[in-house]
């Protein structure tokens, strides 16, 4: 786990706002035909719907914050879903109090 990626990652308020809905992804997004919204995260497409970006833009953002170890993605079909790495989180707040 990389600290400076973390933060980097962090450091735009859509991927916070990302990392917010995917927290409790049945209050946030809508019901999927495909994968459990909480088992296996949340389809690519309503997290851009709701970000209200393009595809290309969301896989951006999805790319830093799963490089940066915050979010696995995970194929479902032709869907790709995303969903916290809560474990990481966890280890990253705590290298990051560490820190501070």
């Amino acid at each position: 786990m990389e600290i400076v990626a973390i933060l980097k990652a962090l450091a735009n308020e859509r991927r916070l706002q990302i990392m917010a809905w995917l927290r409790d992804p049945r209050a946030h997004f809508r019901a999927q035909t495909d994968g459990d919204l909480v088992e296996d995260g949340v389809c690519g497409v309503l997290i851009a719907e709701k970000l209200g970006v393009s595809a290309p833009t969301l896989s951006e953002h999805m790319r830093v914050l799963v490089g940066a170890g915050l979010v696995r993605a995970k194929r479902i079909k032709g869907w790709t879903m995303y969903k916290r790495d809560e474990k990481t989180i966890a280890a990253a707040a705590k290298a990051i109090k560490s820190r501070v």
